[in-house]
């Protein structure tokens, strides 16, 4: 496991037991006059798949980018972007024009790391408390099928390494893919709904795993809107406590996500991290019996034969409907769903972890077809589920509430939205904070959605004239495809593919 020891000592310097801070260590990827908290250069890069749809400077999504005119990979937002990414894209422009075509991003991080390390020394800023030497590899813990994908990596980072630039020792290049194989984090874009790069944060691979964690790590793209630059906010990630903390205690994160059982989140932490969990959720397994159990009606139960047979029938559908999903055919989606739900709701549990993700599809994708009402139905089903399962402060949880009062407020349904809204922008205040893109979207929500509550409690009947003459006037368009919203949440901790 990663040690925490550095990161400990740091956190004594605010010894103020019991207070929840908006921000317990900022690692900032540059400098800005009002941050007081640790300073880090991370590096990153984006992921293979979506070169084109991100800018490689800020990792925000853009419908239109500007291509570099020298290795014609690199796309940014502007010039703005383009000249911020220059001392570190100069290199990588040159060995990508030089290699004749572009490696996948572990070879690109690698590299990038490489340059970065030869420039400035195992110490990239004055406030990193860990250096990349000291940081784990588990390289003598590969399986096979790893060490071959490693063996190849290897080859083709030593072909695409410029030949004018420092050589290194296969030894020193492994530990790097090694330490981004199990110390890397998914880099999400600026609304957090899909991880669209893979970076290196040397100072929050010091924070150990808990299953239930006290912290929660957050990318923050910071905001450059305002006119005067002196209220801009730069790229950041944030390691954000999730409640009270006691002077002394250890700051934990969740490398996987909590929504499954016991013995696939050990698995996954002993596959990809290379320990074994004994927290006590795991210990316990606590809430397994509930995240695979049957629906209560009445004190009556259904026999453990007809749970089993749910489930067995939902997880099939699930891969019927995953593929439905990939293919872009989301008619066909619903109707897996549907069909799923009508089958299995009456028998399994409304925390039923196959049944969650049944309503979360269906909700996103109804949502996406512009039938909101019921669409709001299972975005409510799915956060109540949620509610039993997650922490109070829950990015997943605060990012299902956006969805369920939006769709709700999508819907005509304004106090059952408001009041959603309401709960993801007090979750979201804490996992997020006040300037996270996310946040202040959903506080112009939050404003937006208690001035109709007023006017709906004046005069319901005027409200929804109002409302329908709105839309008239104004079409909904259609929504952008659904990206499984969740995924940046819980795929905060990059694997390998």
């Amino acid at each position: 496991m990663r040690a925490w020891g550095k990161l400990a000592n740091f956190m004594q310097k605010d010894p103020r037991p019991g207070v929840v801070p908006t921000t317990f260590l900022l690692i900032k990827a540059s400098g800005s006059r009002y941050n007081r908290s640790p300073r880090m250069e991370p590096c990153g890069t984006p992921l293979q798949s979506l070169t084109e749809r991100i800018c490689h400077s800020c990792f925000r999504r853009q419908e239109k980018l500007q291509r570099c005119g020298q290795c014609k990979f690199a796309h940014y937002c502007d010039r703005t972007c383009q000249r911020a990414a220059w001392a570190e894209h100069k290199q990588e422009c040159s060995a990508i024009k030089a290699y004749g075509k572009v490696p996948n991003e572990n070879i690109r991080l690698v590299a990038r790391i490489m340059w970065r390390l030869d420039k400035e020394g195992s110490l990239m800023s004055d406030m990193q408390l860990i250096t990349l030497d000291e940081l784990e590899d588990h390289l003598n813990d590969l399986q096979e099928d790893d060490l071959k994908e490693l063996k190849v990596d290897i080859h083709n980072f030593l072909d695409y390494w410029p030949r004018n630039s420092k050589q290194h020792t296969i030894d020193d290049i492994s530990h790097i893919f090694g330490v981004i194989n199990c110390n890397g984090f998914s880099v999400s874009d600026q609304r957090g709904l899909q991880a669209v790069g893979v970076g290196l944060f040397p100072n929050l691979c010091l924070v150990n795993h808990d299953c239930w964690p006290n912290c929660t790590v957050i990318l923050n793209h910071g905001s450059q809107s305002a006119v005067n630059t002196i209220f801009h906010s730069q790229r950041r990630i944030e390691l954000r406590s999730l409640g009270k903390i006691a002077e002394g205690e250890e700051l934990t994160v969740a490398y996987v996500d909590y929504l499954n059982l016991s013995e696939e989140r050990q698995r996954l932490l002993k596959t990809q991290y290379f320990f074994a969990c004994t927290c006590e959720h795991c210990t316990n397994k606590t809430h397994d019996d509930i995240k695979m159990g049957g629906r209560e009606v009445e004190g009556i139960k259904p026999s453990d034969e007809q749970v089993k047979e749910a489930t067995d029938y939902c997880f099939g559908m699930m891969e019927k409907m995953d593929k439905a999903r990939l293919n872009g055919d989301y008619h066909e989606v619903v109707k897996i769903c549907r069909q799923c739900i009508e089958k299995t709701e009456p028998i399994l549990a409304d925390t039923h972890i196959y049944l969650l993700r049944m309503w979360s599809t269906m909700s996103e994708v109804q949502a996406y077809l512009q039938y909101f009402e019921e669409s709001a139905d299972y975005a409510r089903k799915m956060v109540e589920g949620y509610m039993k399962l997650y922490q109070p402060n829950h990015a997943a949880l605060g990012m299902g509430a956006m969805r369920a009062g939006v769709t709700h407020w999508q819907a005509g349904l304004i106090e059952v939205g408001h009041g959603m809204i309401c709960k993801a922008y007090a979750i979201l205040m804490v996992t997020h904070g006040p300037t996270h893109p996310i946040t202040k979207d959903v506080e112009a929500m939050r404003m937006q959605t208690e001035m109709e509550l007023r006017m709906f409690k004046q005069n319901e009947y005027v409200y929804q004239s109002m409302r329908e003459a709105a839309l008239k006037n104004k079409p909904m368009t259609m929504l952008h495809e659904p990206k499984s919203v969740e995924e940046g949440i819980k795929n905060l901790f990059h694997r390998r593919k």
